[in-house]
């Protein structure tokens, strides 16, 4: 057992010598992965998956690395790193390079493998994903949970439907049946329901187990047909359901060791049609068994007690099963190797009597025990080994015997008699049929050597002449035909060699040992003598063919001969396809039962009995592209008839002409190696040889020499393309130098516009700026104003607060004058006696006591005035020192304000000398502009005058023409209406004299009765001519009223006419002056 670490590498060969895996366990290689770390760990795997084709599985470990195991190709590859657990995988997608991978985290990736991208990020579930069903076709997925399972597209990625359940009852698994429509769903008790994937309707339910053996299911497996059922769990039963029944037909008990199954899984065959009867049992000591549903027999098992299972999985073809160890490592089992005691075929009814040591052969001695049809030979003695011989009376029958016994315990004779019964072999034991009527050896070691020997030259470039959809098929077309070529050096230049071995390839592309050995039995023996007229067809054997179609059908020989139609056209095409191109599947494989039954010359007579059932629409076609379309194509034709025709021709057909007598018998390849096959003429093969080393030398020469003037022609190709670059360059220079000269012209006028935009947008902000300086003007005058305003009001407030301070002072003056005035009172009072004695002594004796107390009053009175007098001086005083400082203020803020007013108005006028001085050379700019504009103008208004007097000067004919039209016009009018006033005249006359001469009869009548009549006439005519003599008169009114208004219309419309002239003349004239005018101003 090979045991492969992965280490920290992403990529490397899973085994480095060849496997030999042992019968007794199976085993390819172990894989593990450890870490490099000081204290190195394992990393265990968890999950493990198999692709659609078998050879590729993908495992994930703990840690989140995906690892990818090619095993046909002995690769791995580290193909993602999710840094998280996974719980679950699937490789089988409809894009095969993608896979599915359930995370711990509850969601669902998917990667691909070969660019290692993420693909899509599916997300819906609330607990750990732990099953993951594809579709047949690989477009949905089925993700289950323990509480929901989830539908999903994997073309879109996107969800379709959604699974939700009570919480009371727990999803045990969800899966797709395969190759079905079909999802089946398993409940936690033990309900089963199937649905229809497109529109989810509930086809059916199974009924529940019997009591008596009534589980808890909990893991399930599908055979490969969709068929059976089975489903076990905490115990050593097993259920299996037929689900087209939809009922439990069978129960099987595991041995005592086993009391829980942990998983199931069918083993496919490649035999079996997909009705698996091999199922592996994983149960909870991790052992995995392996028995057959319907015989209950124990096949094999696999892991131990020491080295035990955790889960498995067997590869879709059924060669391979991956388990993951419960130490975490990965086994890789081969199914070959564990059955390879299983598949021994049963031992050979008829066994060889030997003969006892030293001593004759007589039919006494022999003892013979026959029972249950199988012949027993006697006990051997111990002396020396005894001699095999053939008793005499038996000989005949020995022979046929040997010659009829087959090395897997089949017998000939008996297969022969079962095909000419049923026309075929059982599908299921056809391939063991055929493996045992080829005798294939199996040499395992000298196809190996073949095999390794690679890719023959020859058929590197199969697929353009053979575009292989498949490209297995193709892989495995590829290596069958290197190996046949690399046993004999002819099949190299075998041009049909592909067309001989696709079918068998297609047959066995799962084996190609088993391919390659019937490929090899079929040329050795069913194909001699075809390669001795190499490399033209076997004209001997074509030979051989028309001979016996010549016996038996001479009508249809001759119609070949008539249409220049040989054996190359009609034999040929049938013998290098062997018959794959004219046959369905199915009746190819019942004509080869019988060709691997019979002599190699029944193939041969296929092609005469193919041809012979096919003579009518033979006889029927003319053409030679009808002959070649009718052998390259698949025709109505019945094989078991054809195959009944072969046997009567190989019965009628006379020896001198039979094949069998010119083809030796069948003759089996050899054990261990192959046999030398050189039945072929081997000086051409080596002439073709020799020229083909001679044409590849010279091919290499030519080569050589090729490459030297490419080599050449590629530096002159470089030279030229070097020179072209060049001038490609200097012409993008010298666009790009335009394009920039462009661009700084168009730059220019940009910057000009600008300029422009930029002045303009300078005068709106001047304009703006000295409107925005008279606004500020203006609001710092209100202001000002404001101002003065509210310090005049603080000064007329305060005025009058001390003008009312001053009226309670004066108020107060005059209240303490009072109480003064009281006081000197009292004190006149007081005093009077001293003051009357005072003035008495000083000489007031003399004044009366009245003018005495006068001047008292007085002099109080005149002391109160001054004292008001030096209040008032006081106040005034205080007044005017008030007003001077106020003045002063004013007169300070006044100069200050004058002298900004001053600067501001200076400032502003020398702004506004600036924008007169601008708006100046503007208006000069645009003088001269208008000037020059005008000066155009003048030209061209000269120009359009002119015009204008020839257009006038044609008008002016024109109207003199006009007039005299009408002037004409109006004199024949004028004569046209003085004759008719004539002829009015004169019927007015000849009115006048008809009723006179009326008036006159009227008045002589000839008799009463005439007079009467003559008065009734008078009567009947006269009330209707008058009223013709009054229209006669209106109408002469009317008319004359008519010509007087057209008339006065007439010098109307001429007055206005010669008007218009004499304006338009006037018009012309003044225009005359002003160009006379006009170049005299230009000149100025």
């Amino acid at each position: 057992m090979q045991s492969t670490d992965l280490g920290n590498k992403e990529s490397g060969k899973i085994w480095h010598r060849k496997p030999s895996p042992a019968t007794r366990d199976g085993i390819i290689v172990n894989i593990i992965h450890t870490t490099s770390d000081y204290l190195p760990k394992v990393l265990r795997f968890l999950n493990v998956a198999f692709d659609s084709s078998g050879d590729c599985l993908i495992a994930g470990d703990h840690q989140g690395n995906i690892y990818v195991f090619d095993l046909s190709g002995n690769r791995f590859n580290l193909v993602q790193r999710t840094a998280q657990a996974c719980t679950a995988l699937a490789f089988n997608l409809r894009r095969k390079s993608e896979f599915l991978v359930a995370l711990a985290d509850y969601s669902v990736k998917c990667f691909d493998t070969v660019t290692k991208e993420l693909i899509s990020w599916m997300r819906g579930h609330e607990s750990s994903v732990f099953s993951i069903s594809v579709h047949a076709s690989g477009r949905y997925a089925i993700t289950t949970s323990s509480d929901t399972a989830q539908l999903w597209d994997l073309d879109t990625f996107q969800r379709k439907r959604k699974l939700n359940i009570l919480q009371s009852v727990g999803i045990q698994k969800v899966f797709f049946l395969p190759l079905s429509n079909t999802i089946l769903s398993c409940f936690k008790d033990n309900s089963i329901f199937a649905w229809e994937c497109d529109t989810l309707f509930c086809k059916y339910q199974l009924p529940a187990p019997p009591e008596s053996s009534s589980i808890l299911y909990k893991v399930f497996a599908v055979t490969r047909d969709g068929r059976i059922l089975a489903a076990g769990g905490k115990s050593n039963h097993l259920h299996l359901w037929c689900l087209e029944a939809k009922q439990l037909f069978r129960i099987i008990q595991m041995p005592t060791k086993v009391r829980a199954i942990r998983h199931l899984e069918f083993l496919p065959d490649s035999f079996d049609a997909g009705s698996n009867q091999v199922l592996g049992v994983l149960s909870q000591d991790g052992i995995m068994r392996f028995i057959n549903i319907q015989t209950c027999k124990l096949l094999f098992e696999i892991g131990s007690l020491d080295e035990g299972i955790s889960s498995s999985v067997i590869s879709p073809h059924g060669r391979y099963i991956a388990s993951v160890m419960e130490n975490g490592s990965l086994n890789i089992y081969s199914v070959q190797a564990l059955t390879q005691e299983i598949n021994k075929p049963p031992p050979p009814l008829v066994k060889v009597i030997e003969d006892l040591p030293k001593s004759k052969l007589t039919s006494g001695d022999l003892k013979i025990k026959v029972t249950s049809g199988r012949v027993q030979r006697p006990a051997k003695s111990r002396g020396n080994q005894m001699q095999t011989r053939i008793l005499k009376q038996d000989l005949t029958g020995n022979v046929e015997n040997k010659e009829n016994e087959l090395s897997d315990g089949l017998n000939k004779k008996r297969l022969q008699i079962l095909l000419k019964g049923y026309g075929e072999y059982p599908t299921k034991y056809r391939m063991f049929i055929w493996r045992a009527l080829l005798q294939l050896p199996e040499n395992h070691t000298a196809f190996s050597s073949l095999i390794d020997k690679g890719i023959h030259v020859a058929f590197l470039n199969l697929q353009k002449k053979y575009p292989i959809k498949s490209r297995k098929l193709l892989r495995v077309l590829q290596r069958t035909l290197s190996a046949l070529a690399h046993w004999s050096a002819i099949f190299t230049d075998t041009p049909y060699l592909p067309l001989l071995a696709f079918p068998f390839v297609k047959l066995f592309q799962n084996n190609q040992l088993i391919c390659f050995e019937v490929v090899a039995t079929l040329i050795i023996n069913w194909c001699q003598h075809w390669f001795e007229y190499f490399p033209n067809p076997p004209i001997n054997i074509l030979s051989m063919i028309e001979n016996v179609l010549a016996f038996h059908d001479k009508e249809l020989l001759q119609h070949f001969i008539d249409h220049d139609i040989t054996s190359r056209l009609y034999a040929w095409p049938l013998l290098e396809t062997v018959f794959s191109e004219v046959l369905t599947r199915e009746e190819w494989l019942k004509l080869f039962d019988n060709v691997f039954s019979n002599h190699p010359s029944f193939l041969l007579m296929t092609v005469v009995a193919y041809n012979i059932c096919s003579r009518a629409p033979l006889l029927n076609c003319n053409l030679k592209d009808d002959f070649e379309y009718f052998f390259h194509h698949r025709n109505n034709l019945d094989i078991s008839f054809v195959i009944r025709q072969v046997y009567h021709l190989m019965d009628t057909t006379p020896t001198d002409i039979h094949p069998d007598s010119m083809l030796d018998v069948f003759v089996a390849l050899t054990k261990g190696q192959y046999p030398v096959f050189n039945q072929y003429p081997k000086f051409i093969v080596d002439y073709q040889t020799q020229e083909r080393d001679r044409i590849r030398n010279d091919e290499l020469d030519y080569l050589r020499e090729r490459q030297t003037v490419e080599n050449m022609q590629a530096e002159v190709d470089q030279q030229r393309v070097e020179d072209e670059a060049w001038c490609q360059k200097q012409e993008l220079l010298r666009k790009a130098e335009e394009t920039r000269r462009e661009m700084l012209l168009q730059e220019e006028e940009k910057m000009i516009q600008q300029r422009q935009r930029l002045a303009a947008v300078k005068r709106e902000l001047k304009v703006k700026e000295m409107h925005l300086q008279d606004a500020a003007r203006r609001r710092f005058l209100k202001l000002q104003q404001d101002q003065r305003e509210m310090e005049l009001r603080r000064l007329d407030d305060e005025i009058e607060r001390k003008v009312h301070m001053r009226d309670q002072e004066i108020a107060t003056t005059v209240k303490d004058l009072e109480m003064r005035h009281l006081e000197l009172e009292s004190q006149k009072r007081l005093y009077e006696k001293p003051i009357y004695s005072m003035v008495f002594s000083d000489g007031f004796q003399r004044m009366s006591p009245g003018k005495r107390l006068l001047n008292l009053t007085r002099t109080q009175e005149a002391v109160a005035e001054e004292m008001r007098e030096d209040a008032d001086a006081y106040r005034q005083k205080v007044n005017l020192e008030e007003h001077t400082f106020h003045r002063l203020i004013e007169t300070d803020q006044t100069q200050n304000q004058a002298t900004q007013q001053l600067i501001e108005e200076n400032l502003a006028k020398a702004e506004q000398a600036c924008l007169n001085t601008d708006w100046q050379i503007q208006a000069l700019h645009k003088q001269r502009c208008n000037d020059l504009q005008r000066n155009e103008c003048y030209q061209e208004v000269a120009k359009l005058l002119r015009k204008n007097r020839r257009k006038e000067i044609e008008v002016l004919n024109a109207m003199m023409a006009e007039e005299a039209k009408k002037r004409e016009e109006a004199e024949e009018k004028d004569f046209r209406l003085k004759s008719e006033k004539k002829a009015s005249v004169l019927s007015d006359a000849s009115r006048k004299w008809f009723l006179e001469k009326e008036i006159e009869h009227t008045k002589h009548p000839c008799n009463e009765v005439p007079r009467c009549q003559n008065e009734q006439v008078a009567s009947s005519c006269l009330p209707p001519r008058s009223p013709q003599l009054n229209d006669i008169s209106e109408m002469d009114s009317s008319t004359r009223i008519s010509l007087s208004q057209r008339r006065i219309q007439w010098d109307t419309m001429e007055q206005d006419l010669v008007e218009r002239v004499r304006n338009l003349r006037q018009r012309l004239t003044a225009r005359a002056r002003n160009r006379c005018q006009t170049p005299h101003l230009l000149a100025a």
